[in-house]
């Protein structure tokens, strides 16, 4: 059956969506799990204490955000420095939630709190591509809410974990970044503005790393919304 076909007017449907939407979360959340506990290590690392290193991830809860603010703190940046940091960072969210304004519009603020809350780059990957009709917001909290669960639990093992192992970032564990985005942007390559724009940001960041660029990612992202954005412009007035 279709999970977005059941009534979701009944306390029955409105768990089973939920439960749903956190399936559907867990292969992402399976692959956050070293993220999660390089994260919490690198926070104690830097010299945080276990309650501080864990709230990162219960209030920040932005992944690529908490490893660049506890390197900047570990290096003594200032305050303002790190927040204009998250804040280009994490900017990205803002299209998103300008893409799914649509969808979250019609629910109760304490909804669209909630969901804007725990919209990250998993959750959009799930919901995203939803249409207005398809989206559930009981599917899109269990969805949202797992991952958050799981993220806490990581970086609190993460935490514990730094405190007794020394130098945990020295054994791979960021591979696991690459590896949730890849995760993420792959299905939905399926057109040929995405797919220009994921190999242009590609061919960009990695020339930017060998060149040592310290704003190749800005730089690869711009570059591959502009290429995206030209090939649709391109395809559009071929029709």
């Amino acid at each position: 059956m279709d999970i977005m076909t059941i009534d979701t007017e009944t306390p029955s449907s409105h768990s089973q969506l939920f439960w749903q939407g956190a399936l559907a979360m867990v292969p992402l959340s399976i692959a956050v799990i070293p993220w999660g506990l390089l994260a919490g290590s690198f926070a104690v690392e830097s010299g945080l204490t276990l309650m501080e290193s864990q709230a990162l991830s219960a209030i920040l809860f932005a992944g690529s955000a908490q490893l660049v603010a506890t390197g900047m703190f570990k290096a003594g940046a200032s305050l303002a420095t790190m927040l204009l940091a998250i804040f280009f960072i994490t900017s990205r969210h803002l299209l998103y939630s300008v893409s799914m304004r649509e969808k979250i519009k019609p629910l109760p603020l304490k909804w669209r709190l909630g969901l804007g809350f725990l919209l990250t780059d998993e959750l959009f990957a799930i919901c995203g591509q939803q249409s207005e009709k398809q989206f559930n917001r009981w599917y899109a909290l269990g969805a949202g809410l797992s991952f958050y669960l799981c993220w806490n639990l990581a970086t609190l093992a993460g935490i514990i974990a730094g405190s007794y192992i020394p130098a945990m970032n020295e054994l791979g564990l960021e591979f696991a970044v690459a590896a949730t985005f890849i995760a993420i942007v792959v299905p939905n390559i399926k057109t040929s503005p995405v797919l220009m724009a994921v190999l242009v940001a590609l061919v960009i960041s990695v020339w930017c790393a060998s060149q040592q660029i310290e704003s190749g990612l800005m730089i690869a992202s711009v570059g591959g919304m502009l290429a995206g954005y030209l090939t649709e412009t391109m395809r559009g007035g071929k029709q």
